[in-house]
């Protein structure tokens, strides 16, 4: 019998990244919402499945992966599943810090978006929210999904980096490069620098190829390398260049490297590679190609 029960699979946690106050990732096969209001925005994106729901009285359904709905703070809506398959979906629920109440209006006109760059931006986000110590790389995900969201209301325009990115590029770099343990906010780096949040990474990835919380990764993990090699445990090296812990040092040094810190630091051990033995170095020069 308790393969015959509705499934149902919930996570949710409260990340230390501005503007978001939960996340949400849920598969549902049979349920329904009664109708009810946040006090946050709900930005939704279906993975799976089909859903019927009502906004303001109006009802809407939206089904397949790519699908992104925008819920307005404040607003009675409900939603429910279509067919016995049901559907899944990973939901951030936003203060208005990241998008204004005066945009209700826009979002109960459309809340269904078929958009997939902001899906994309979104499905990212989710990936740096589910990891402990990637709060930079959150708030610059989450940057770019609140400028596409505010371009769908009409709200705002995309800015195209000028001749100042150079200039204000080599500025971020120069904070991020002083700040390597400690780190920096997006939003504290768009303060020093006098400059919009999204901006600051536009004009950083035209300049040098790369996004700054990518930069900034990387930095941490040639400062990593060396402290490994100078004989450092693993642990001690996480916390000394900014990781939030070992675990968080071990996937995105494997990511660079692949291999574990642990083993990378075992490679001081080997010492210098070995002289080339004489069947090698002493062949005669004939038999190793002198054409």
């Amino acid at each position: 019998m308790t393969g015959n029960r509705p499934r149902t699979q919930i996570s949710a946690w409260r990340p230390s990244v501005a503007g978001i106050a939960e996340v949400f990732h849920a598969e549902f096969a049979d349920h329904a919402y009664p109708i009810h209001t946040h006090d946050t925005w709900d930005l939704m994106i279906l993975d799976d499945g089909s859903v019927d729901f009502a906004v303001d009285r109006r009802r809407h359904g939206a089904a397949g992966a790519g699908t992104v709905i925008l819920l307005p703070p404040g607003v009675p809506h409900d939603g429910k599943t279509v067919n016995p398959s049901g559907f899944s979906k990973r939901v951030l629920y936003l203060d208005t810090r990241v998008l204004p109440e005066r945009l209700t209006g826009a979002a109960v006109d459309r809340p269904v978006h078929g958009d997939g760059l902001l899906h994309h931006r979104i499905h990212q986000l989710h990936g740096a929210l589910a990891h402990p110590g990637d709060q930079f790389e959150a708030e610059s995900r989450l940057a770019l999904v609140r400028e596409r969201l505010l371009f769908h209301l009409n709200a705002s325009q995309v800015r195209t980096p000028g001749r100042e990115a150079g200039r204000i590029a080599a500025a971020l770099r120069e904070l991020l490069d002083s700040r390597i343990h400690a780190g920096v906010s997006l939003n504290e780096a768009a303060a020093i620098l006098h400059a919009h949040p999204t901006h600051l990474i536009r004009c950083f990835k035209q300049s040098y190829g790369l996004p700054p919380h990518t930069y900034l990764t990387g930095r941490r993990i040639d400062r990593a390398r060396r402290l490994l090699l100078a004989g450092q445990r693993p642990a001690d090296v996480a916390t000394a260049v900014g990781f939030y812990d070992q675990a968080h040092l071990n996937r995105h040094f494997t990511r660079h490297l692949s291999v574990t810190p642990a083993r990378y630091a075992a490679l001081r051990n080997r010492g210098a590679s070995p002289e080339p033995t004489a069947s090698s170095a002493d062949r005669p020069e004939s038999a190793v190609g002198s054409r």
